[in-house]
């Protein structure tokens, strides 16, 4: 997964598969859902985003002692 920011337009952009997307869905006013035409989502979009998610907290990430040892273990 991957997340990026775009500051000049205000747009976050959270990648979820490296495949090029066929469609669009507008699924609420200014959050779009990228899909490929067999039904998988490839990325979420969301427009004026400082209004719709915490830009800080999306962009950080933490990860637990816990998730670590089992992602270790793999």
């Amino acid at each position: 997964m991957k997340v990026s920011y775009d500051g000049q337009v205000d747009a976050v952009y959270i990648e979820l598969l490296s495949l090029k997307p066929d469609g669009v869905i507008e699924v609420a006013d200014g959050i779009n859902i990228d899909i490929t035409a067999d039904g998988k989502v490839v990325g979420i979009e969301f427009l004026n985003a400082k209004k719709k998610v915490n830009i800080d907290s999306l962009l950080s990430y933490e990860i637990e002692a816990d998730s670590f040892k089992e992602i270790a273990n793999l």
